[in-house]
C-alpha cells in the first residue's frame, strides 16, 4: 500500500521491543525475585495497534521510528508480516524503544518503557507524512512519542476530516486543544483518574472527562468492559468473561478494533462492543501482537 491508498487506520505512535519476564510476584523496594526466561516480542503501543487493526483486515499504516539495532530489524519484520504500510516507519541511529514487562500468574502486567528511537519523532516527520494522514479515515495516537508530534498529527488529521482517537497512555497532561480534537479520548480508570485529579465512580468519571472538551470518551474497565460517553449520554459496554493469560496487549487490541469499526462507520457504542470482544480474545494468549485475533476468527461473546 502507498500514500493515498485510502487507509482505514493510520497509527502515529511507538514501536518497541517487549522484553517479558514472568514472575510469581513483583519485587518490593530493594528486593530481588526470580523470574522466567526472558522472552522478546515486537510491541509498542503504536505498533500493537497497527498490527491489531491489520490482523482484523484493516488497511493500516504507521508513522513512527525504530533504531538501527537488532530490535529495529525484528520490529520492522513483525509489522511487515502483518501487512502494515511501512512507508513512514523511519530509521533513527541508535537503539529502538524497549519495554521491560513483568507478568504475574494472574496475567496482570507492569511495564517500564525506554523510548529510544520513539523520542525522535518530530512535527517535521508529520509534515512529511501529510498525504498519509490526509488519506485516513481514523488516525490513532498514544503518548509514547513526543507530544509535539502528536499534536501536529492530530491537527493535520482533523484538518483533513479524519477522526482523531487518542489513547492517553502513558498518562500525561495534554493541552486543551488536543483534547478538543479527540473523538474519542480513550482511557482506562487509572488514566481517567490522572486526568481528573481524583478517582470516582466510572460513569461519573466518563461524564467529567467529556466535560473537559473531547467530542466523545471511552473508559475501559478491564474485565468489566467499558463505558462510552458522548452528547447522547453514557452507555455501558460489557466484556465477555474469559480466562486471562496475559493482559499486556489487551488495551491496544481494544483501541485498534475500536478505530477500525469507527473507520467503517459504526457508532461509538457499537464499535466499543466489538472492541471489547477483541480485547477479551487478546488476553487468552501470551504476548501482545502474537495474541491478536485475525479477521474471521471466532471472538468470545
Amino acid at each position: 500500500m502507498t500514500d493515498g491508498a485510502g487507509h482505514e487506520v493510520v497509527v502515529v505512535g511507538s514501536v518497541n521491543a517487549d522484553l517479558v519476564v514472568g514472575v510469581d510476584r513483583r519485587p518490593g523496594p530493594g528486593e530481588t525475585v526470580l523470574g522466567s526466561d526472558l522472552a522478546t516480542h515486537p510491541g509498542g503501543k503504536g505498533a500493537n495497534q497497527a498490527v491489531a487493526a491489520a490482523r482484523l483486515g484493516g488497511r493500516t499504516a504507521i508513522l513512527g521510528r525504530i533504531g538501527d539495532d537488532g530490535h529495529g530489524e525484528l520490529l520492522r519484520a513483525a509489522l511487515g508480516a502483518a501487512r502494515v504500510d511501512l512507508a513512514h516507519l523511519l530509521l533513527t541511529p541508535g537503539p529502538s524503544g524497549v519495554a521491560l514487562i513483568t507478568v504475574d500468574p494472574g496475567g496482570d502486567n507492569s511495564i517500564i518503557v525506554s523510548p529510544g528511537a520513539n523520542a525522535h519523532l518530530t512535527p517535521e516527520d508529520v509534515a512529511n507524512a501529510r498525504d498519509l494522514i490526509a488519506g485516513a479515515a481514523v488516525v490513532s495516537f498514544q503518548l509514547e512519542v513526543p507530544q509535539p508530534a502528536v499534536l501536529a498529527a492530530a491537527r493535520a488529521a482533523a484538518d483533513a476530516g479524519a477522526r482523531v482517537v487518542l489513547n492517553l497512555s502513558p498518562a500525561a497532561e495534554v493541552p486543551a486543544e488536543l483534547l478538543a480534537l479527540c473523538d474519542p479520548l480513550v482511557v482506562n480508570e487509572h488514566e481517567a483518574a490522572f486526568l481528573l485529579g481524583e478517582r470516582g465512580e466510572p460513569e461519573a468519571m466518563a461524564r467529567a472527562l467529556l466535560a473537559r472538551g473531547p467530542r466523545s470518551v471511552v473508559v475501559t474497565l478491564g474485565a468489566d468492559g467499558a463505558l462510552t460517553a458522548d452528547a447522547a449520554g453514557v452507555t455501558a459496554v460489557p466484556s465477555p468473561r474469559v480466562e486471562a493469560v496475559d493482559t499486556t496487549g489487551a488495551g491496544d487490541a481494544f483501541t485498534a478494533a475500536l478505530c477500525l469499526r469507527l473507520a467503517r462507520g459504526d457508532g461509538l457504542a457499537a464499535a466499543a462492543r466489538h472492541a471489547a470482544r477483541v480485547g477479551a480474545a487478546a488476553v487468552r494468549k501470551a504476548g501482545a501482537q502474537t495474541s491478536y485475533p485475525k479477521a474471521g476468527d471466532d471472538l468470545p461473546s
